[in-house]
Protein backbone atom coordinates (compact mmCIF):
# COMPACT_ATOMS: atom_id res chain seq x y z
CA UNK A 1 0.00 0.00 0.00
CA UNK A 2 1.49 3.53 -0.72
CA UNK A 3 2.29 6.00 1.51
CA UNK A 4 -0.88 8.42 2.43
CA UNK A 5 1.64 11.68 3.11
CA UNK A 6 -0.45 14.47 4.87
CA UNK A 7 -2.30 12.18 7.16
CA UNK A 8 -2.26 13.48 10.59
CA UNK A 9 -1.90 10.71 13.09
CA UNK A 10 -4.15 11.24 16.41
CA UNK A 11 -2.05 13.13 18.64
CA UNK A 12 -2.03 11.14 21.40
CA UNK A 13 -1.46 7.36 20.23
CA UNK A 14 1.28 8.70 18.49
CA UNK A 15 3.37 10.78 21.00
CA UNK A 16 2.71 7.84 23.83
CA UNK A 17 5.09 5.14 21.28
CA UNK A 18 7.30 7.85 19.76
CA UNK A 19 10.16 10.02 21.72
CA UNK A 20 7.99 12.33 23.31
CA UNK A 21 6.84 15.67 22.41
CA UNK A 22 10.67 17.50 23.64
CA UNK A 23 11.63 15.66 19.88
CA UNK A 24 8.51 16.01 17.99
CA UNK A 25 6.94 19.13 18.39
CA UNK A 26 8.71 22.17 17.53
CA UNK A 27 8.06 25.69 19.09
CA UNK A 28 9.14 27.66 16.06
CA UNK A 29 8.67 27.75 12.67
CA UNK A 30 9.40 24.74 10.88
CA UNK A 31 11.40 24.49 7.46
CA UNK A 32 9.75 22.82 4.70
CA UNK A 33 9.93 19.32 4.80
CA UNK A 34 10.20 17.40 1.66
CA UNK A 35 10.43 13.59 2.58
CA UNK A 36 10.16 12.55 6.49
CA UNK A 37 6.60 13.77 6.73
CA UNK A 38 4.13 12.84 9.31
CA UNK A 39 2.07 10.17 7.72
CA UNK A 40 1.34 6.66 7.03
CA UNK A 41 4.48 4.61 6.70
CA UNK A 42 5.33 0.95 4.94
CA UNK A 43 7.55 -1.18 3.65
CA UNK A 44 7.04 0.69 0.41
CA UNK A 45 6.64 3.97 1.40
CA UNK A 46 10.82 4.81 1.00
CA UNK A 47 10.77 2.38 -2.95
CA UNK A 48 8.12 5.30 -3.50
CA UNK A 49 9.59 8.34 -2.73
CA UNK A 50 12.69 6.96 -4.45
CA UNK A 51 11.38 5.78 -7.87
CA UNK A 52 9.43 9.33 -7.93
CA UNK A 53 12.15 11.16 -7.25
CA UNK A 54 14.05 9.61 -9.90
CA UNK A 55 11.58 10.94 -12.67
CA UNK A 56 12.57 14.25 -12.10
CA UNK A 57 16.02 16.11 -12.64
CA UNK A 58 18.14 16.53 -9.75
CA UNK A 59 17.81 19.24 -7.50
CA UNK A 60 20.51 19.87 -4.42
CA UNK A 61 19.33 20.26 -1.11
CA UNK A 62 18.03 24.45 -0.57
CA UNK A 63 18.61 24.60 3.01
CA UNK A 64 21.90 26.72 3.23
CA UNK A 65 23.47 26.91 6.74
CA UNK A 66 23.18 29.91 8.59
CA UNK A 67 25.41 32.24 8.96
CA UNK A 68 26.36 31.18 12.14
CA UNK A 69 26.93 27.99 11.23
CA UNK A 70 28.78 28.68 8.12
CA UNK A 71 32.47 28.71 9.05
CA UNK A 72 33.15 26.40 12.05
CA UNK A 73 36.38 24.92 12.20
CA UNK A 74 36.59 21.21 13.48
CA UNK A 75 36.83 21.78 17.45
CA UNK A 76 33.83 24.32 17.25
CA UNK A 77 31.81 21.54 15.30
CA UNK A 78 33.16 19.16 18.38
CA UNK A 79 31.67 21.29 20.41
CA UNK A 80 28.15 21.28 20.02
CA UNK A 81 26.71 18.04 21.79
CA UNK A 82 23.99 16.48 21.96
CA UNK A 83 22.27 16.37 25.17
CA UNK A 84 21.95 12.71 26.44
CA UNK A 85 18.99 12.87 28.70
CA UNK A 86 17.01 13.73 25.16
CA UNK A 87 18.21 10.73 23.70
CA UNK A 88 15.64 9.02 21.72
CA UNK A 89 13.74 6.29 23.80
CA UNK A 90 16.06 7.10 26.82
CA UNK A 91 12.86 7.44 29.24
CA UNK A 92 11.01 4.37 27.51
CA UNK A 93 13.72 1.69 28.41
CA UNK A 94 14.23 0.30 25.19
CA UNK A 95 16.86 -1.62 23.80
CA UNK A 96 18.23 0.89 21.48
CA UNK A 97 18.73 4.87 21.67
CA UNK A 98 19.10 7.63 18.99
CA UNK A 99 21.17 10.66 19.14
CA UNK A 100 20.50 13.59 16.57
CA UNK A 101 23.55 15.51 14.83
CA UNK A 102 24.03 18.94 14.54
CA UNK A 103 25.03 20.59 10.89
CA UNK A 104 28.49 22.50 10.82
CA UNK A 105 31.72 21.67 9.43
CA UNK A 106 31.86 19.28 7.05
CA UNK A 107 28.34 18.08 7.81
CA UNK A 108 26.42 21.24 5.93
CA UNK A 109 23.78 18.93 3.64
CA UNK A 110 20.33 18.96 5.72
CA UNK A 111 18.79 15.22 6.47
CA UNK A 112 15.67 14.90 7.57
CA UNK A 113 14.67 12.17 10.35
CA UNK A 114 11.25 10.82 11.30
CA UNK A 115 10.13 7.81 14.01
CA UNK A 116 7.98 5.57 12.86
CA UNK A 117 5.63 3.12 15.08
CA UNK A 118 2.25 1.44 14.26
CA UNK A 119 2.70 2.04 11.15
CA UNK A 120 2.99 5.88 11.17
CA UNK A 121 5.66 8.31 10.84
CA UNK A 122 6.55 11.50 12.34
CA UNK A 123 9.03 14.31 11.81
CA UNK A 124 11.53 14.64 14.45
CA UNK A 125 11.58 18.98 14.02
CA UNK A 126 15.16 20.96 14.98
CA UNK A 127 15.37 22.85 18.40
CA UNK A 128 18.30 24.43 19.56
CA UNK A 129 16.81 22.80 23.25
CA UNK A 130 18.50 19.31 22.63
CA UNK A 131 22.25 20.50 22.39
CA UNK A 132 24.61 21.95 24.39
CA UNK A 133 27.35 24.04 23.40
CA UNK A 134 30.67 24.66 24.94
CA UNK A 135 33.61 27.79 25.09
CA UNK A 136 34.64 27.08 21.73
CA UNK A 137 31.24 27.49 20.30
CA UNK A 138 30.55 30.86 21.10
CA UNK A 139 27.81 31.68 18.09
CA UNK A 140 23.97 30.76 19.31
CA UNK A 141 22.77 27.96 17.52
CA UNK A 142 19.74 28.77 15.12
CA UNK A 143 16.31 28.79 16.10
CA UNK A 144 14.98 27.43 13.19
CA UNK A 145 14.15 23.72 12.10
CA UNK A 146 17.10 23.53 9.75
CA UNK A 147 17.25 19.73 10.15
CA UNK A 148 20.24 17.61 11.50
CA UNK A 149 23.12 15.67 9.71
CA UNK A 150 22.72 12.37 10.60
CA UNK A 151 22.36 10.65 13.70
CA UNK A 152 24.06 8.13 15.86
CA UNK A 153 22.77 5.04 17.72
CA UNK A 154 23.39 3.34 21.18
CA UNK A 155 23.40 -0.14 22.25
CA UNK A 156 24.69 -1.77 25.55
CA UNK A 157 27.32 -4.15 23.35
CA UNK A 158 30.12 -3.97 26.26
CA UNK A 159 28.48 -3.64 29.51
CA UNK A 160 24.57 -4.43 30.40
CA UNK A 161 23.49 -1.00 31.77
CA UNK A 162 25.86 1.31 29.95
CA UNK A 163 24.47 2.37 26.24
CA UNK A 164 27.74 2.78 23.71
CA UNK A 165 27.49 4.00 20.31
CA UNK A 166 27.43 1.19 17.76
CA UNK A 167 27.22 3.05 14.43
CA UNK A 168 26.61 7.10 13.02
CA UNK A 169 25.00 7.85 9.74
CA UNK A 170 26.52 10.99 8.70
CA UNK A 171 28.04 12.65 5.86
CA UNK A 172 26.74 11.94 2.18
CA UNK A 173 26.19 8.11 2.14
CA UNK A 174 28.85 7.34 4.40
CA UNK A 175 28.09 5.01 7.81
CA UNK A 176 30.30 3.41 10.32
CA UNK A 177 29.62 0.84 13.23
CA UNK A 178 31.95 -0.92 15.65
CA UNK A 179 31.48 -4.61 17.18
CA UNK A 180 32.29 -5.33 20.92
CA UNK A 181 35.28 -3.53 22.63
CA UNK A 182 36.23 -1.71 19.05
CA UNK A 183 37.11 1.68 18.45
CA UNK A 184 35.61 3.71 14.48
CA UNK A 185 37.62 3.34 11.87
CA UNK A 186 36.83 2.73 8.44
CA UNK A 187 33.00 3.49 6.61
CA UNK A 188 31.18 1.93 4.80
CA UNK A 189 29.18 3.77 2.18
CA UNK A 190 25.29 3.14 0.81
CA UNK A 191 26.81 4.08 -3.33
CA UNK A 192 30.29 4.95 -4.87
CA UNK A 193 30.02 6.31 -8.28
CA UNK A 194 32.68 7.74 -10.28
CA UNK A 195 35.56 6.53 -8.00
CA UNK A 196 38.93 7.96 -9.41
CA UNK A 197 37.39 9.68 -12.69
CA UNK A 198 39.23 12.07 -13.92
CA UNK A 199 36.26 14.24 -14.56
CA UNK A 200 35.32 13.96 -10.09
CA UNK A 201 33.95 11.32 -8.11
CA UNK A 202 30.14 12.18 -7.40
CA UNK A 203 28.96 11.43 -3.91
CA UNK A 204 25.28 10.74 -3.48
CA UNK A 205 23.73 11.61 -0.04
CA UNK A 206 20.92 10.11 1.80
CA UNK A 207 18.55 13.06 2.45
CA UNK A 208 16.23 11.42 4.99
CA UNK A 209 15.95 8.34 7.49
CA UNK A 210 13.04 6.57 9.09
CA UNK A 211 13.68 4.83 11.93
CA UNK A 212 11.51 1.86 13.41
CA UNK A 213 10.71 2.41 17.03
CA UNK A 214 11.91 -1.03 18.40
CA UNK A 215 10.35 -3.67 20.88
CA UNK A 216 11.42 -4.25 24.29
CA UNK A 217 12.71 -7.55 23.27
CA UNK A 218 14.24 -6.27 20.26
CA UNK A 219 18.11 -7.05 19.64
CA UNK A 220 18.33 -5.31 15.87
CA UNK A 221 16.95 -2.10 14.72
CA UNK A 222 15.54 -1.07 11.66
CA UNK A 223 15.95 2.03 9.93
CA UNK A 224 15.10 3.48 5.98
CA UNK A 225 16.97 5.71 3.95
CA UNK A 226 16.43 7.93 0.52
CA UNK A 227 18.97 8.12 -1.49
CA UNK A 228 19.79 10.99 -4.08
CA UNK A 229 22.59 12.03 -6.47
CA UNK A 230 22.55 13.53 -10.05
CA UNK A 231 22.83 9.98 -11.13
CA UNK A 232 20.45 7.99 -9.10
CA UNK A 233 17.96 7.65 -6.66
CA UNK A 234 17.80 4.87 -4.30
CA UNK A 235 15.64 3.52 -1.11
CA UNK A 236 17.59 1.58 1.49
CA UNK A 237 16.77 -0.95 4.21
CA UNK A 238 19.16 -1.75 7.16
CA UNK A 239 18.62 -4.04 10.08
CA UNK A 240 21.28 -3.42 12.19
CA UNK A 241 22.17 -6.09 14.69
CA UNK A 242 25.27 -5.53 17.71
CA UNK A 243 26.92 -7.58 19.20
CA UNK A 244 30.53 -9.09 20.05
CA UNK A 245 30.46 -8.70 15.81
CA UNK A 246 27.90 -5.81 14.63
CA UNK A 247 25.51 -7.07 11.58
CA UNK A 248 24.07 -4.49 9.36
CA UNK A 249 21.84 -6.36 6.29
CA UNK A 250 21.26 -4.35 3.40
CA UNK A 251 18.40 -4.05 1.20
CA UNK A 252 19.14 -1.56 -1.58
CA UNK A 253 16.76 -0.37 -4.82
CA UNK A 254 18.45 1.99 -7.00
CA UNK A 255 16.08 3.95 -10.03
CA UNK A 256 19.14 5.27 -12.10
CA UNK A 257 18.64 8.90 -13.63
CA UNK A 258 21.32 8.13 -16.32
CA UNK A 259 23.50 4.58 -16.87
CA UNK A 260 25.55 3.61 -14.08
CA UNK A 261 28.51 2.49 -15.71
CA UNK A 262 31.42 3.14 -12.81
CA UNK A 263 28.93 2.29 -9.95
CA UNK A 264 30.56 0.97 -6.32
CA UNK A 265 28.39 -1.76 -4.57
CA UNK A 266 28.40 -2.55 -0.99
CA UNK A 267 31.43 0.34 -0.81
CA UNK A 268 34.56 0.13 2.19
CA UNK A 269 36.59 3.54 2.64
CA UNK A 270 39.63 3.45 4.82
CA UNK A 271 42.86 4.60 5.44
CA UNK A 272 46.42 3.08 4.99
CA UNK A 273 49.55 5.53 5.34
CA UNK A 274 52.40 2.88 6.12
CA UNK A 275 53.09 -0.82 6.96
CA UNK A 276 55.90 -3.05 7.44
CA UNK A 277 56.25 -3.44 3.78
CA UNK A 278 56.16 0.35 2.73
CA UNK A 279 58.23 2.35 4.63
CA UNK A 280 60.20 3.99 1.75
CA UNK A 281 59.10 7.43 2.58
CA UNK A 282 58.26 6.94 6.21
CA UNK A 283 59.69 9.17 8.83
CA UNK A 284 57.43 8.07 11.94
CA UNK A 285 58.22 6.77 15.48
CA UNK A 286 55.50 4.26 14.88
CA UNK A 287 55.94 0.92 12.24
CA UNK A 288 52.69 1.14 11.48
CA UNK A 289 49.52 3.52 10.91
CA UNK A 290 45.98 1.95 8.90
CA UNK A 291 42.62 1.69 9.66
CA UNK A 292 42.89 -1.44 7.60
CA UNK A 293 46.21 -3.82 6.03
CA UNK A 294 44.62 -5.89 3.96
CA UNK A 295 42.20 -6.52 0.87
CA UNK A 296 40.58 -10.53 0.99
CA UNK A 297 38.33 -11.88 -0.95
CA UNK A 298 36.59 -15.30 -1.36
CA UNK A 299 36.07 -15.35 -5.07
CA UNK A 300 33.15 -17.68 -6.20
CA UNK A 301 35.32 -20.76 -7.09
CA UNK A 302 36.04 -20.47 -3.07
CA UNK A 303 39.52 -19.06 -3.15
CA UNK A 304 40.33 -16.83 -0.76
CA UNK A 305 42.61 -13.79 -1.90
CA UNK A 306 44.61 -11.44 0.49
CA UNK A 307 46.16 -8.46 -1.01
CA UNK A 308 48.61 -6.42 1.28
CA UNK A 309 47.20 -2.86 0.95
CA UNK A 310 49.65 0.28 -0.09
CA UNK A 311 50.09 4.27 0.31
CA UNK A 312 50.98 4.78 -3.31
CA UNK A 313 53.24 7.50 -5.32
CA UNK A 314 50.66 7.43 -8.10
CA UNK A 315 46.75 6.24 -7.97
CA UNK A 316 45.98 3.08 -8.34
CA UNK A 317 43.43 1.08 -9.18
CA UNK A 318 43.38 -3.04 -9.30
CA UNK A 319 40.38 -4.48 -10.82
CA UNK A 320 40.01 -8.70 -9.37
CA UNK A 321 37.22 -10.46 -11.83
CA UNK A 322 34.76 -12.37 -10.43
CA UNK A 323 31.82 -14.86 -10.80
CA UNK A 324 29.02 -14.31 -7.53
CA UNK A 325 31.89 -13.80 -5.05
CA UNK A 326 30.78 -15.61 -1.69
CA UNK A 327 32.78 -12.36 -0.04
CA UNK A 328 35.42 -9.47 0.32
CA UNK A 329 36.70 -6.90 2.57
CA UNK A 330 39.01 -4.67 3.89
CA UNK A 331 40.32 -5.87 7.09
CA UNK A 332 42.06 -5.06 9.78
CA UNK A 333 44.53 -8.10 10.78
CA UNK A 334 47.57 -6.73 13.06
CA UNK A 335 45.65 -6.99 16.22
CA UNK A 336 48.63 -5.80 18.13
CA UNK A 337 49.29 -2.86 19.94
CA UNK A 338 52.93 -3.42 20.21
CA UNK A 339 53.14 -2.82 16.10
CA UNK A 340 51.22 0.44 16.33
CA UNK A 341 52.63 2.00 19.46
CA UNK A 342 49.71 4.85 19.41
CA UNK A 343 48.01 5.25 22.70
CA UNK A 344 45.82 7.37 21.43
CA UNK A 345 44.40 6.12 17.67
CA UNK A 346 44.23 2.61 19.31
CA UNK A 347 44.56 1.25 15.77
CA UNK A 348 44.44 -2.65 16.84
CA UNK A 349 40.84 -1.96 17.96
CA UNK A 350 39.62 -0.95 14.23
CA UNK A 351 37.07 -3.03 13.03
CA UNK A 352 37.37 -4.97 9.91
CA UNK A 353 34.21 -5.07 7.14
CA UNK A 354 33.53 -7.90 5.34
CA UNK A 355 30.90 -7.92 2.90
CA UNK A 356 28.46 -11.10 2.33
CA UNK A 357 26.58 -10.81 -0.71
CA UNK A 358 22.91 -12.27 -0.32
CA UNK A 359 22.02 -14.52 -3.82
CA UNK A 360 24.24 -14.46 -7.24
CA UNK A 361 25.69 -11.25 -8.13
CA UNK A 362 26.85 -12.64 -11.64
CA UNK A 363 29.94 -11.17 -13.33
CA UNK A 364 32.21 -8.17 -12.08
CA UNK A 365 34.97 -7.13 -10.18
CA UNK A 366 35.83 -6.62 -6.87
CA UNK A 367 37.47 -2.79 -7.27
CA UNK A 368 40.19 -1.51 -4.99
CA UNK A 369 41.07 2.08 -5.21
CA UNK A 370 44.43 3.18 -3.69
CA UNK A 371 45.14 6.94 -3.05
CA UNK A 372 48.45 8.63 -2.27
CA UNK A 373 48.46 10.27 0.52
CA UNK A 374 50.68 12.11 3.06
CA UNK A 375 48.24 11.53 6.40
CA UNK A 376 46.06 9.59 8.42
CA UNK A 377 43.36 11.82 8.37
CA UNK A 378 42.94 10.89 4.86
CA UNK A 379 40.59 7.90 3.67
CA UNK A 380 42.93 6.91 0.85
CA UNK A 381 41.65 3.14 0.01
CA UNK A 382 38.02 2.30 -1.76
CA UNK A 383 36.76 -1.08 -2.33
CA UNK A 384 33.41 -2.36 -3.40
CA UNK A 385 32.02 -4.43 -6.05
CA UNK A 386 31.68 -3.36 -9.40
CA UNK A 387 28.74 -5.04 -12.17
CA UNK A 388 29.98 -6.36 -15.40
CA UNK A 389 27.46 -5.13 -17.20
CA UNK A 390 26.11 -0.86 -16.61
CA UNK A 391 23.05 -0.45 -14.71
CA UNK A 392 20.88 1.29 -16.98
CA UNK A 393 18.51 4.28 -16.75
CA UNK A 394 15.48 3.95 -16.00
CA UNK A 395 16.04 0.19 -14.82
CA UNK A 396 14.98 -0.84 -11.32
CA UNK A 397 17.79 -1.95 -9.85
CA UNK A 398 17.87 -4.45 -6.34
CA UNK A 399 20.80 -5.53 -4.35
CA UNK A 400 21.32 -7.01 -0.64
CA UNK A 401 24.29 -8.02 1.21
CA UNK A 402 25.00 -8.33 4.60
CA UNK A 403 28.11 -5.87 6.16
CA UNK A 404 30.11 -7.75 9.20
CA UNK A 405 31.63 -5.27 12.07
CA UNK A 406 34.36 -7.16 13.44
CA UNK A 407 37.65 -9.07 12.64
CA UNK A 408 36.61 -10.80 9.34
CA UNK A 409 34.81 -13.83 7.79
CA UNK A 410 31.26 -14.88 10.05
CA UNK A 411 32.38 -18.56 8.96
CA UNK A 412 34.73 -20.83 10.37
CA UNK A 413 38.31 -19.79 8.61
CA UNK A 414 40.17 -23.52 8.59
CA UNK A 415 43.03 -22.34 6.20
CA UNK A 416 46.49 -20.39 7.27
CA UNK A 417 46.09 -17.04 6.99
CA UNK A 418 48.47 -13.84 5.89
CA UNK A 419 49.83 -11.97 8.83
CA UNK A 420 52.04 -9.72 7.75
CA UNK A 421 54.34 -8.73 4.25
CA UNK A 422 57.27 -7.51 4.63
CA UNK A 423 59.87 -5.94 2.29
CA UNK A 424 63.10 -4.62 2.22
CA UNK A 425 66.76 -4.71 -0.12
CA UNK A 426 68.11 -7.81 -0.49
CA UNK A 427 71.69 -6.69 -1.29
CA UNK A 428 73.24 -3.29 -1.38
CA UNK A 429 75.72 -4.59 -3.73
CA UNK A 430 73.58 -5.16 -6.78
CA UNK A 431 73.60 -2.55 -9.66
CA UNK A 432 69.86 -2.66 -9.43
CA UNK A 433 67.75 -2.66 -5.92
CA UNK A 434 67.18 -6.87 -5.42
CA UNK A 435 64.21 -6.76 -3.47
CA UNK A 436 63.57 -9.25 -0.29
CA UNK A 437 59.85 -10.01 0.57
CA UNK A 438 59.15 -12.08 4.13
CA UNK A 439 55.40 -13.07 4.18
CA UNK A 440 54.22 -14.97 7.58
CA UNK A 441 51.37 -16.97 7.55
CA UNK A 442 49.25 -18.19 10.83
CA UNK A 443 49.17 -22.50 11.28
CA UNK A 444 46.31 -24.28 10.00
CA UNK A 445 44.01 -24.48 12.45
CA UNK A 446 43.63 -27.83 13.55
CA UNK A 447 46.79 -29.44 11.66
CA UNK A 448 48.99 -31.84 13.41
CA UNK A 449 51.73 -31.87 10.64
CA UNK A 450 54.54 -29.53 11.83
CA UNK A 451 56.74 -29.66 8.41
CA UNK A 452 56.24 -26.36 6.50
CA UNK A 453 54.44 -26.53 3.04
CA UNK A 454 56.40 -25.95 -0.45
CA UNK A 455 55.53 -22.72 -2.09
CA UNK A 456 55.09 -21.38 -6.09
CA UNK A 457 55.45 -17.98 -6.34
CA UNK A 458 55.07 -16.34 -9.76
CA UNK A 459 55.39 -12.71 -10.61
CA UNK A 460 54.81 -10.71 -13.96
CA UNK A 461 57.94 -9.54 -14.61
CA UNK A 462 61.24 -10.84 -13.54
CA UNK A 463 62.42 -14.06 -11.71
CA UNK A 464 61.47 -14.83 -7.99
CA UNK A 465 64.31 -16.82 -6.71
CA UNK A 466 65.52 -18.49 -2.88
CA UNK A 467 62.19 -19.44 -2.59
CA UNK A 468 61.92 -20.88 1.50
CA UNK A 469 58.94 -21.66 3.48
CA UNK A 470 59.98 -22.63 7.35
CA UNK A 471 58.63 -22.66 10.55
CA UNK A 472 58.29 -19.39 12.59
CA UNK A 473 59.09 -20.26 16.01
CA UNK A 474 57.43 -16.99 17.12
CA UNK A 475 54.14 -17.22 15.26
CA UNK A 476 53.96 -21.25 15.50
CA UNK A 477 52.91 -20.52 11.83
CA UNK A 478 55.21 -20.10 8.73
CA UNK A 479 57.17 -17.84 7.30
CA UNK A 480 57.67 -17.74 3.15
CA UNK A 481 60.83 -15.79 2.17
CA UNK A 482 62.02 -15.39 -1.46
CA UNK A 483 64.06 -12.89 -3.43
CA UNK A 484 63.20 -10.71 -6.74
CA UNK A 485 64.86 -8.30 -9.41
CA UNK A 486 62.41 -5.70 -10.02
CA UNK A 487 65.24 -4.47 -13.00
CA UNK A 488 63.40 -1.48 -14.78
CA UNK A 489 59.64 -1.97 -13.89
CA UNK A 490 58.05 0.04 -12.45
CA UNK A 491 54.89 -1.67 -11.74
CA UNK A 492 54.81 -5.55 -11.34
CA UNK A 493 52.09 -8.29 -9.77
CA UNK A 494 53.54 -11.08 -7.97
CA UNK A 495 51.76 -13.95 -6.57
CA UNK A 496 52.04 -16.90 -4.10
CA UNK A 497 50.98 -19.89 -2.87
CA UNK A 498 51.55 -22.81 -0.27
CA UNK A 499 51.20 -26.24 -1.39
CA UNK A 500 51.03 -28.94 1.99
CA UNK A 501 51.17 -32.66 1.61
CA UNK A 502 48.47 -33.32 3.77
CA UNK A 503 45.74 -31.30 2.00
CA UNK A 504 45.44 -28.43 4.27
CA UNK A 505 45.41 -24.70 2.92
CA UNK A 506 46.17 -21.60 3.20
CA UNK A 507 45.30 -17.83 1.56
CA UNK A 508 46.55 -17.03 -1.96
CA UNK A 509 49.11 -13.89 -1.92
CA UNK A 510 48.79 -11.47 -4.32
CA UNK A 511 50.58 -8.19 -4.27
CA UNK A 512 51.16 -5.48 -6.60
CA UNK A 513 54.78 -3.97 -6.63
CA UNK A 514 55.68 -0.20 -8.17
CA UNK A 515 58.40 1.68 -7.83
CA UNK A 516 58.72 4.33 -5.09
Amino acid sequence: MRARWGARATEGVLLASLAGAMLTLPSRAQAEILYARDGTFDSQTVIELARNLSRAHFSPPKSPLPESLAHLDYDQYRDIRFRPADAIWARQGLPFRLQLLHRGWLFTEPVEIALVSRGLAHHIAYRPELFTTGSLMTAMLPAEDIGFSGLRILFPINRPATFDEVAVLQGASYFRAVGRGQVYGLSARGLALKTADPAGEEFPIFRAFWVEEPKRTSSALVMHGLLDSPSTTGAFRFTIRPGSVTIIEVEAVLFPRSDLDRVGLATGTSMFLFGPDDRVRVDDFRSEVHDSDGLLMINGQGEHLWRPLANPVELQVSAFQDHSPRGFGLIQRDRNIADYQDLEAHYERRPSLWVEPAGDWGDGAVILTEIPSDSEIHDNIVAFWRPKTPIPAGQEFRCSYRLIWGEGPSTQYARARILATRVGRADVRAPTPVRRFIVDYSRVPGQMDTSPPEATVTTSVGEAKDVVVANNPITGGYRLSFVWNPKQAKLVELRAQLHFKNGGSAETWVYRWTKP
